[in-house]
């Protein structure tokens, strides 16, 4: 069954100047009319997507290969966000203050204040099943799980392109990993 997934993709672009009107027609050209494209930091294109599907990794592969096609030769793919959030970008998700998280049991913050996504959301989906003499959150679990189930895969995605699994310039899996793959299967 399909389910939707919000999540954003960082390219690196190649050096020169490139106009932000001229990305974002290119993100639109790919097919994501209703994508949030950022262009603020010298280098790098953000695009904010909401998409559906059967699975996570699939929705962001498949929309990463759509627009690296569009995107100027030479982009690379950087990272997919969600993987390592702020307690302020958990907060906003959820529509609540960030210190009312901060009231709560968290997970140990992996680097500088950052929180690997799916470690929060089993804390917080806890959080939310009634508990005698404890009062209920009140944020909004539902409101951001689109975010939240693309957390997990995005985490996967960066560890691929960490681990040169997966080509950053095509979104393919490179020979490495295929060969891999197939030595974990005939085992």
């Amino acid at each position: 069954m399909a389910e939707e997934y919000e999540f954003e993709l960082v390219f690196a672009l190649p050096e020169g100047e490139h106009d932000a009107f001229a990305l974002s027609d290119a993100v639109f050209e790919a097919g994501f009319e209703d994508a949030l494209v950022g262009t603020g930091v010298a280098g790098l294109l953000g695009v904010e997507l909401e998409t559906e599907g059967d699975d996570a990794e699939s929705v962001i592969l498949n929309a990463a290969r759509a627009l690296i096609k569009t995107l100027p030769v030479g982009t690379t793919l950087r990272e997919i966000r969600p993987d390592l959030v702020s307690l302020a970008d958990v907060a906003e998700k959820l529509e609540v203050r960030r210190q009312s998280l901060q009231q709560r049991k968290m997970p140990l913050p992996t680097a500088g204040g950052l929180y690997r996504i799916d470690e929060l959301l089993e804390v917080l989906a806890a959080a939310v099943e009634p508990q005698a003499g404890r009062r209920r959150p009140r944020y909004n679990l539902m409101a951001a799980m689109k975010w939240f189930r693309a957390g997990e895969a995005a985490r996967r995605i960066n560890a691929q392109l960490t681990m040169m699994e997966i080509d950053s310039a095509t979104i393919e899996r490179t020979p490495r990993a295929k060969h891999e793959d197939a030595s974990v299967v005939s085992l």
